[in-house]
C-alpha cells in the first residue's frame, strides 16, 4: 500500500474584539464585519490586502511551502463586551468551518487578547480552549495577540506559540503574522520544539505611556525586539495590556517563546517583567484637562497642535461622541481647528439643509454611557461625503479600507477663508488612525491649527508626520485615562497604579 502524504495546508482565522466592560452598550453579531469572498481564492486575495498580522501569515505560509486554508476573518470597532449570542456563533462557526476544512496540520489564529463577553471574561482564551478540544493536542496552534491584551497565563498551555505585536501604533502587525507562522512552519518542518512562558508584572502600565517609541516604554520595547535576534528565541513580546476591561489577569504581560529551552524563556521573561516593575515610578500621571489644553494650543507658537482626547478614544471602546473639547473649543473662540464625532442625527441634518445649507442644531452627547452633553453648532454644510477611504500607508493597525458612513463637513460660525473651524460628523464611529479621515473631505491637516483626534496612542503613526506637538488630554468618559474614575471588581487590587 503506498504512502499518504501528510497535507501541508494551515487553517487560518481571526477574530478580533477590543471590549470595553465600561461601556454599557454591548456589541451585538450585528457590530461584526465579516471579509469573506465567493470562492476560497477570492477569500486570501481579499486577506492579503493590507499590513495586518493575517496578510502577513499568508504571506510566510505560502514562502514556506505550505497551502492557507481561510476559515474565518472577522472583527468589530471596539465598544463594550460581546454578547452571549454573539460569542457563541462566532464560535461555533469557527468549529464548524475547521470541522469543514478536511485535513490540516497546524492552526493560526489572529486573536485581540482583550475581547470579553457576557459570559467569558477572557473570551480570547476560551476560543483557544475550544480550538484545542476541537483539534487534538497533535496539531500545533499559534496564536497572535494585539499589544493591548490581557494575557491569562493559562494561554500558554492552550497553544504552542503566542506572539504579541511589539509596536504601538501597531504597525508591526504584519511582521508578527509572518514571525507567527514562520513558528509554524518550523514546528511543522520538525526543525523548533516552541517553550514559553508569559509573565504577569504586578502593575498597571497606564494607557497613556504605552507609546513605544517613547520612554518610559521603549527601553523595555527595544530589549524585547533584541532579544529576538539571540539563538533559539522565537519570539518576545511586552504586551501593554488594555485597563479598560475589568478582568482577572487585566494588566501587561511579557511572552517569551524559545526553541527548547523552558529555563531560558523562564530567564528572559523574568528579565524584561523585572524592568517594567522598576519603570512603574514614570508612568504617574499629570495631563491638562480640556480647558487648559484647549488654551495652550491657542495660544502656542507652533502649528498645527494635536490634541487627542483620551476619555473618547474610539479604538478603546468608546462611543466617539463625547463633546468635552468640542466645547471649550466654541467657548474659548478658538479657530482653525477640526474635529471628527460621531453624530448619524447631524449627518441627516446636514443632508437636508444640503451643501451651502444654514446648520444648527446640538451634536454629540448622545450615546448611553457619555459624560458630556450635546453642543449646539451653528454653521453652514461645507460638503457631504461617503465616508470611504483608503490608507496605504503602514498605520496603525496596518487596516487599508475604512469607512466612517455618510458625513459631512461643518463650517462652524466664525470661520475665515485662512484659519476654518471644521466640524465633521460621521455615521459610524471610525478610529482615527489615517490622516485620509480628513483628506477624504477634503481637509488639509498641515493648514489647520488644532487637530483633535479621538484617541491615546493610535493616531501617533498618523499625526506625528503632521503635528508640530502632540498633547494627551486628560477627558472624561468610558476611557478616562486615570483608572480612579472607575470601579474595579474583578481586575487584581494589587496592581500597582490601579488607584493612581
Amino acid at each position: 500500500m503506498d504512502n499518504i502524504p501528510t497535507p501541508r495546508a494551515v487553517a487560518i482565522a481571526s477574530i478580533m474584539h477590543e471590549s470595553n466592560s465600561f461601556n454599557p452598550e454591548n456589541t451585538t453579531l450585528s457590530d461584526f464585519e465579516f471579509r469573506q469572498g465567493d470562492s476560497a481564492a477570492e477569500t486570501l486575495a481579499l486577506w492579503s490586502k493590507g499590513d495586518t498580522e493575517v496578510a502577513g501569515m499568508l504571506e510566510e505560509v505560502t514562502r514556506s511551502g505550505f497551502a492557507s486554508i481561510p476559515i474565518l476573518y472577522t472583527g468589530a470597532t471596539p465598544k463594550g463586551p460581546v454578547t452571549s449570542e454573539a460569542f457563541e456563533h462566532l464560535c461555533a462557526q469557527l468549529l464548524q468551518g475547521l470541522a469543514n476544512a478536511g485535513s490540516f496540520t497546524g492552526v493560526l489564529l489572529a486573536l485581540h487578547g482583550a475581547m470579553c463577553s457576557q459570559a467569558f471574561s477572557h473570551a480570547d482564551e476560551e476560543i483557544v480552549r475550544r480550538v484545542r478540544a476541537a483539534v487534538g493536542r497533535g496539531v500545533p496552534i499559534v496564536v497572535t495577540h494585539d499589544f493591548h491584551a490581557n494575557i491569562p497565563p493559562g494561554l500558554a498551555d492552550l497553544c504552542d506559540a503566542l506572539v504579541v505585536y511589539q509596536q504601538n501604533p501597531h504597525i508591526d502587525t504584519k511582521s508578527r503574522g509572518v514571525r507567527a507562522a514562520s513558528i509554524l512552519a518550523r514546528m511543522l518542518n520538525g526543525t523548533v520544539k516552541p517553550r514559553q512562558v508569559i509573565v504577569k508584572p504586578p502593575v498597571l502600565w497606564n494607557i497613556a505611556f504605552q507609546s513605544t517609541s517613547q520612554e518610559p516604554l521603549k527601553g523595555i520595547t527595544d530589549a524585547s525586539i533584541e532579544l529576538e535576534s539571540k539563538p533559539r528565541v522565537l519570539a518576545a513580546s511586552v504586551a501593554g495590556g488594555y485597563q479598560y476591561c475589568d478582568v482577572p489577569h487585566m494588566g501587561p504581560s511579557v511572552v517569551v517563546v524559545v526553541d527548547g529551552d523552558q529555563d531560558a524563556a523562564d530567564r528572559e521573561s523574568q528579565s524584561l517583567a523585572k524592568m517594567m516593575w522598576e519603570r512603574r515610578e514614570a508612568t504617574k500621571l499629570a495631563l491638562p484637562d480640556a480647558a487648559r489644553a484647549v488654551r495652550e494650543a491657542m495660544e502656542s507658537d507652533r502649528y498645527p497642535v494635536a490634541l487627542f482626547d483620551i476619555g473618547d478614544n474610539i479604538g478603546g471602546g468608546a462611543p466617539g461622541d463625547e463633546t468635552i473639547i468640542l466645547s471649550e473649543l466654541l467657548r474659548q473662540r478658538a479657530t482653525g481647528w477640526v474635529l471628527v464625532i460621531y453624530d448619524p442625527a447631524a449627518v441627516c441634518a446636514a443632508k437636508e439643509a444640503g451643501i451651502d445649507g444654514a446648520f444648527g442644531m446640538e451634536v454629540g452627547g448622545r450615546s448611553e454611557g457619555v459624560r458630556s452633553r450635546p453642543v449646539r453648532v451653528e454653521g453652514r454644510v461645507r460638503s457631504l461625503h461617503a465616508g470611504r477611504y483608503i490608507e496605504t500607508a503602514v498605520r496603525h493597525g496596518g487596516q487599508r479600507y475604512w469607512n466612517m458612513g455618510h458625513s459631512a463637513v461643518i463650517e462652524a460660525a466664525g470661520s475665515t477663508p485662512d484659519e476654518l473651524s471644521l466640524l465633521v460628523v460621521t455615521n459610524e464611529r471610525s478610529s482615527p488612525n489615517s490622516l485620509h479621515q480628513l483628506i477624504s473631505c477634503g481637509i488639509y491637516p498641515e493648514r489647520q491649527k488644532i487637530l483633535v483626534a479621538k484617541g491615546t496612542v493610535a493616531p501617533r503613526a498618523a499625526y506625528e508626520p503632521v503635528a508640530a506637538r502632540i498633547v494627551l488630554v486628560d477627558t472624561p468618559g468610558v476611557t478616562a485615562v486615570n483608572p480612579a474614575h472607575f470601579h474595579f471588581e474583578h481586575a487584581s487590587p494589587e496592581l500597582w497604579g490601579l488607584r493612581a
